[in-house]
């Protein structure tokens, strides 16, 4: 079986945001990567049709939100986003560090399954200085 060592893996871009910094690797029926956000960057509004989401919040805050919700998390915060959920994340107050687990696998990338929503525009301006 494989094993991985973190600080051994290659540092790649997180797709969606080139200030992204991912770390990830993919199984048979999932994908899971360790995801650096600088402060403020994160991908507008949006929903995975194909994929489940289970995100663990490592170091510092992260604004999310996720359907109906809207609250900062820190470390230690597990968040799942199932399938076809509306949903946004921003570091705040500093950077981030996520584990991020996504199903099924699709071709690896933890970016693959990325739809915008209609309202993400209007979602971005109700938080000026955060970029989409």
């Amino acid at each position: 079986m494989p094993f991985y060592a973190l600080d051994k893996m290659k540092v790649e871009d997180g797709g969606v945001n080139p200030l992204h910094k991912v770390k990830s690797v993919a199984g048979e029926l999932m994908k899971v990567g360790i995801v650096m956000k600088p402060e403020g960057e994160g991908p507008p509004l949006h929903e995975h049709p194909n994929e489940e989401q289970f995100t663990l919040i490592l170091e510092g805050q992260m604004h999310f939100i996720l359907g109906d919700e809207d609250r900062i998390v820190g470390p230690g915060t597990l968040v799942h986003v199932p399938r076809n959920t509306r949903h946004r994340s921003r570091p705040v107050n500093g950077p981030c560090t996520f584990f991020a687990v996504k199903s099924p696998a699709g071709d690896g990338t933890l970016h693959q399954d990325y739809k915008i929503r209609p309202e993400a525009k209007e979602i971005e301006s109700l938080y000026p200085g955060k970029k989409p």
